[in-house]
């Protein structure tokens, strides 16, 4: 970065969404680009720089898409589909899916979240906005799953924008 001089994000692999379509076509969409902009917010760092935390909490950008594995695990498999899948937070480490272990590497991170985020359309694919989760203790149509997915991975990504930019002044949509 050169005399103050910003970097944009190199090659948008997004999809734009439709700018009219159905309403489950339209929601997946939203979603698809948002889950995209994560993990386009990533590219070209090392894992040394994905890794590094930014801010006082020890928040990091590897971080912040392992969490989101996490969330689409917890929203779509756990409470939609009321499977029963693992989680490795606790009452004594609420925050443990935000920590990288000493084995996991950028990719096996990224692959966990592309994992996640297809079985979550999986599960989406055979539902209609409509139906309710299965979860017992919710009462959330998958439509609210999807605008809160929309909402919880657009705002992390303007984490991993600001992020991005403290470590290399790589900034863009």
């Amino acid at each position: 970065m050169a005399g103050g001089d910003l970097e944009l994000v190199p090659d948008d692999p997004r999809i734009d969404p439709p700018p009219s379509a159905p309403e489950k076509e339209m929601l997946a969409a939203w979603l698809d680009y948002h889950r995209d902009t994560a993990l386009m917010k990533c590219e070209g760092l090392s894992d040394e720089e994905l890794r590094h935390p930014m801010v006082v909490s020890g928040t990091n950008m590897l971080g912040i898409i392992k969490h989101m594995a996490y969330v689409e695990r917890w929203w779509f498999q756990e409470v939609f589909a009321a499977q029963d899948p693992e989680f490795p937070w606790s009452d004594e480490d609420p925050d443990a899916e935000f920590r990288i272990a000493d084995g996991e590497t950028a990719s096996s991170v990224f692959d966990f979240y592309r994992s996640e985020c297809s079985k979550s359309r999986a599960i989406a694919a055979e539902a209609n906005p409509d139906d309710i989760a299965r979860h017992s203790k919710s009462e959330r149509s998958l439509r609210w799953i999807f605008m809160h997915m929309i909402e919880e991975t657009a705002r992390h990504n303007g984490h991993l924008d600001i992020l991005r930019e403290m470590i290399d002044g790589t900034t863009g949509e």
